[in-house]
């Protein structure tokens, strides 16, 4: 039996959340800890999955902040290594007034990008029921190699792969050779997370046809979030169209949303012993939970800081 739900591998940062504007009329900003699979693994943890964290931070306060998010959702950090020659990445997140974000980066240097191939715990990713990555550790080296190193793994011992294309242009030394190495990662894929945005800019097609490709490449699941619209779905045997029920939230911050809804659905699909066996209406029923939790993540500032317990997230389905 493995000893984890899952492991996530990738990037882990501090998120600097707008949080007012100051008595001289500046931006004041909140230390928020983020990254997309560190995201995924804390969301899937608070929900109560057995979870651990491969990733590296500098040797500062950003990175022990960071780390203690984690820790106390439960996360498994141990094979997270520090990096006392690089400091860790900060992302300045600018909202809208519907809570939208875009994102500046100070990654140049930065320790995430500086995972190695011999800083991959391959016991760990061994003893793991799934690996969850994303697409940023791949704009550079050496963390290009670390995260492929980790597909081999997991590909070689049996561990699904859960994949989350995560589109941060400026990121990327040019656009398309982002879009083609994203595209290139779903023949690693058992589970695909995608946002209809991303969806759009790799294939331009509907999300049905759209999915198929991703299907065709070798995944077995295929979720395409549509936001406040909900979640489309497709398997080679059905799909459909799972909505959010009208919940009393307000939207104040759209950070992390994906990765809450990514991180419940895999919470939900390891209660299973067999992680991708399940009917139409069971599926349907892990995917309005991610939705809850997706839901609940909103309504409050930062990533980490917003996503949801077990608690919270069944007190919330149960009022529709």
């Amino acid at each position: 039996m493995a000893q984890y739900d899952i492991t996530t591998l990738g990037e882990i940062l501090i998120d600097f959340t707008p949080a007012g504007i100051s008595e001289n009329g500046r931006n004041l900003f909140e230390e928020n800890p983020g990254g997309a699979p560190a995201n995924v693994a804390a969301a899937s943890a608070k929900l109560g999955a057995k979870v651990a964290f491969i990733g590296k931070t500098g040797c500062d306060t950003f990175g022990q902040n960071a780390k203690a998010a984690l820790e106390s959702c439960g996360v498994f950090t141990g094979a997270m290594k520090e990096d006392s020659a690089h400091h860790t990445t900060l992302a300045f997140v600018t909202l809208s007034e519907n809570g939208e974000r875009s994102f500046s980066f100070a990654r140049n240097g930065g320790a995430d990008i500086n995972l190695t191939a011999e800083d991959v715990d391959a016991s760990l990713i061994k003893n793991s029921r799934i690996l969850h990555i994303g697409s940023l550790s791949f704009t550079d080296e050496p963390s290009r190699s670390a995260t492929r190193e980790a597909l081999k793994i997991a590909k070689g011992n049996g561990v699904l792969v859960s994949y989350d294309p995560n589109w941060r242009e400026l990121l990327w030394k040019h656009a398309s050779i982002g879009v083609e190495t994203m595209k290139s990662l779903f023949t690693y894929a058992d589970i695909v997370k995608i946002s209809d945005d991303e969806l759009e800019l790799l294939y331009g097609a509907n999300s049905s046809n759209a999915a198929q490709h991703i299907l065709d490449a070798g995944a077995k699941l295929v979720c395409v979030t549509l936001g406040k619209d909900g979640v489309f779905y497709k398997t080679n045997s059905f799909q459909g169209i799972i909505s959010i029920p009208n919940y009393p939230i307000k939207t104040i911050d759209t950070t992390g949303a994906g990765d809450s809804f990514t991180g419940a659905l895999l919470y939900r699909l390891t209660r299973k012993s067999n992680a991708l066996n399940f009917t139409k209406d069971e599926l349907a029923k892990d995917l309005n939970f991610a939705n809850a939790a997706a839901t609940l993540c909103v309504s409050r500032r930062g990533a980490i800081p917003a996503l949801a317990s077990l608690e919270e997230v069944e007190n919330l389905m149960r009022m529709f």
